[in-house]
């Protein structure tokens, strides 16, 4: 258990030592100036490309690295991919099921998939479907 715990914490710390979010170079140089005035310039505006379905759900689209990434890739040395994703999976399906229920609850099963498409990107934002 100890060697586990061990391995975690140090997977979580080379993974946060990577992140590059709020290094001087990111706020402006090495003076740490900032970047507000050439983020001001106006640009011309790029037409935005439609889909012609009606759902925008991607899958298999990059991830976004969130405060959860860490211990996803963590999860994924300690289970091995194949284990991790069946745990992802059942996890996925009892929260659409709970989201599912709620709706019910609340008589408003209409707006469950509009959930279940911000519970995936909200898991996309904070870094569970790395």
């Amino acid at each position: 258990m100890n060697r586990f715990v061990s391995l975690c914490l140090i997977v979580v710390a080379i993974v946060a030592s990577s992140v590059q979010g709020f290094a001087p170079s990111s706020l402006g140089g090495i003076s740490g100036g900032s970047n507000f005035v050439v983020s001001q310039r106006s640009r011309a505006q790029q037409p935005v490309a439609r889909s012609n379905s009606k759902s925008s759900l991607q899958m298999g689209s990059q991830a976004k690295f969130g405060i959860f990434s860490p211990a996803v890739y963590g999860a994924k040395i300690a289970l091995g991919a194949d284990k991790l994703n069946k745990v992802r999976g059942k996890g996925i399906s009892l929260h659409s099921q709970y989201i599912g229920e709620f709706c019910e609850w609340a008589g408003a099963y209409h707006l469950r998939t509009r959930l279940i498409k911000k519970a995936k990107t909200n898991g996309d934002i904070l870094g569970f479907l790395v």
